[in-house]
């Protein structure tokens, strides 16, 4: 027999550990002296100790190894809870990569900050047109790409024509921001209708926007959005619909980010003291 401080010695495990897994039940000392409380422990104790910092390291919770020990090491139990555990683990590393994603996305914004960049606010008018269309609910906004494919394959399909200014954009409809189900309009314009193709032609009416075209990735919007709701304070208007993005070099024709051009639109007329 050993005592706790020679065990925890022996275990590497600290002695305030091995009273906690005797008050949970997890290892209990092999005797306690009942006049002096002392806790002593076998050499075969070392075993289950060993097994329990083991599947401690894969990250089972002591509820689970328990229950695992519980079970004498039945191996359809271990085999369950380590699937589980590895399914866990994948979650885990998915986050890790978005999260390191978004580090990184972070640190470029921030260096593009610190140059200062000063977004140019034009305020225009987006023409009268006619356009084929398609609106639906998509599962988030990166997945606008969804209805771009859509729309595309049934133009070509039937060989219908673009207008000499297509206007590819994409209107974002939700009254406020939606984290999923978003609903979102894709949009070409085109030389004439054609009806029963499966996809809305329309006349989209003129529009006066406050205008900011952008070259590079998406994570700019964040300052492009501040940067129009202080000049629309400034300039006393007021937004007068969805903001639309107009993409003249996207995902579609050039793969590097960089090379991207977007010009985001958002509808504007004159502020009034309506509340």
């Amino acid at each position: 027999m050993f005592k706790i401080g020679e065990f925890s010695k022996l275990a590497n495990v600290s002695i305030r550990a091995l009273r906690h897994y005797d008050k949970i039940g997890l290892l209990i000392p092999e005797q306690i002296n009942e006049a002096t409380n002392y806790r002593n422990y076998s050499a075969q104790q070392l075993q289950t100790i060993n097994k329990i910092q083991k599947l401690k390291e894969i990250g089972l919770s002591l509820t689970v190894i328990k229950e695992i020990l519980a079970s004498n090491a039945e191996a359809a139990t271990i085999q369950s809870h380590l699937a589980i555990r590895e399914l866990e683990l994948q979650e885990e590393l998915q986050k890790i990569k978005q999260q390191s994603q978004f580090l990184e996305n972070s640190r470029l914004f921030l260096k593009e900050d610190s140059k200062k960049l000063n977004y140019h606010v034009i305020q225009k008018e987006i023409p009268k047109r006619v356009v084929a269309s398609i609106r639906d609910g998509i599962p988030n906004y990166s997945d606008e790409g969804i209805l771009w494919e859509k729309l595309y394959q049934t133009l070509m399909m039937n060989n219908i024509a673009f207008a000499k200014e297509p206007y590819n954009l994409a209107i974002f409809h939700d009254d406020s921001y939606q984290e999923s189900n978003v609903d979102v309009e894709v949009q070409v314009a085109v030389q004439t209708s054609h009806p029963n193709t499966g996809i809305t032609f329309k006349e989209a009416p003129a529009v006066q926007v406050a205008s900011v075209v952008i070259t590079g990735s998406y994570e700019q919007m964040t300052a492009v959005t501040e940067t129009v709701a202080m000049w629309l304070e400034n300039h006393h208007y007021q937004l007068n619909g969805p903001m639309f993005n107009i993409y003249h070099v996207s995902i579609a024709t050039e793969p590097n980010p960089q090379n991207w051009v977007t010009e985001a639109c958002f509808p504007i007329k004159e502020q009034t003291n309506e509340i």
